[in-house]
């Protein structure tokens, strides 16, 4: 009797294995289809979990290589810390650090920064990082610090690009009326004086109709460069419309600027080929000088009375604003 007892319940613990074992199999299953779903969404948003251990420094990755967003493989860079700290952009370093540091050291409820990082390519990659800790040992000291991070690359270029048209023109990549505005602004000092040049194109409107609008684009972006590059890296150019530039110097020597004014004209006094087409055009410049106290509305006013009184003169040439312009 004791050894049918004895099978018995050898014969339930064995079913009760092979049931333990079914169940941990769906388990298993179950789990694997939840990281799959998990890691499907994660990596459908670019999204990457990881985990640091923190006392050793390394690092898990979970649904991604380590390095894959940087374009280095496992086997160049080492899953640690360190290895990330040495990968964040200098001008980023040392505050991202911080925002994680506070975080390990309660100093913070959860870290979170939008970084940048090297790529293998020399390239940035904007990351927006957010990780917290999950685990910490009997007496308080972190453990395990998980979180997640994108790369945001594409949104952070298209961000700015936008800020670029915003404050540029979209044809010479100069600046525009806005940008120019507040470029004048910001350069005001007390005591300072400087320049404006308001500059006029004489013929391109000619050249434009009997070449196309194309023509007359690519006219506009060899003035353009040929201001750049007279006009010195202090100086603050935009094109404001059609074709009119305007130039800002913090300069109000009479003699260098009607130097550059001179070196300008100098430039178009000859005709030249542009896509194989004869070009004869000139530049009518006012020049104002302005002060402190003056907005760039009135000061682009007063160059601008000056540029028509060279027009009235016979054009292709400069003139510094007088009060007598305004009549």
């Amino acid at each position: 009797m004791a050894s049918d007892t004895a099978a018995e319940h050898i014969k339930q613990l064995q079913a009760e294995i092979a049931q333990l074992k079914r169940e941990n199999a769906q388990l298993t299953a179950l789990n694997r289809r939840a990281e799959e779903k998990l890691f499907a969404a994660l990596d459908g948003n670019g999204l990457c979990l990881w985990e640091q251990h923190i006392p050793s420094g390394n690092l898990t990755i979970f649904n991604m290589r380590w390095g894959e967003m940087l374009g280095f493989s496992p086997e160049e860079l080492a899953a640690h810390v360190d290895i990330w700290k040495s990968k964040l952009h200098p001008e980023d370093k040392a505050w991202v650090i911080k925002a994680f540091d506070d975080h390990v050291s309660g100093k913070s409820d959860y870290y979170q920064a939008v970084h940048r990082m090297l790529h293998k390519d020399g390239s940035v990659t904007w990351v927006s990082d957010r990780g917290r800790i999950v685990e910490r040992f009997a007496d308080g000291t972190p453990l395990r610090m998980m979180g997640s991070h994108i790369d945001i690359t594409q949104e952070k270029r298209y961000e700015l690009d936008l800020a670029l048209l915003a404050h540029s023109d979209p044809l010479t990549n100069l600046m525009n009326r806005q940008a120019i505005a507040k470029a004048f602004d910001e350069c005001l000092q007390p005591e300072m004086r400087g320049a404006l040049f308001f500059i006029d194109l004489d013929g391109f409107k000619a050249l434009n109709d009997r070449h196309g609008h194309k023509f007359g684009d690519n006219l506009l972006v060899h003035v353009a460069h040929t201001l750049v590059s007279h006009s010195g890296e202090l100086a603050k150019i935009a094109r404001l419309g059609g074709d009119e530039f305007v130039i800002i110097l913090p300069s109000s020597d009479i003699e260098s600027l009607a130097m550059l004014a001179q070196s300008l004209l100098d430039v178009y006094r000859q005709g030249f080929l542009l896509e194989g087409c004869d070009v004869e055009i000139g530049l009518s410049i006012g020049i104002d000088i302005f002060s402190y106290d003056d907005s760039f509305a009135k000061s682009c006013d007063r160059a601008d009375a000056a540029m028509y009184r060279v027009k009235h003169q016979g054009k292709n040439g400069y003139r510094f604003y007088q009060q007598a312009d305004d009549c």
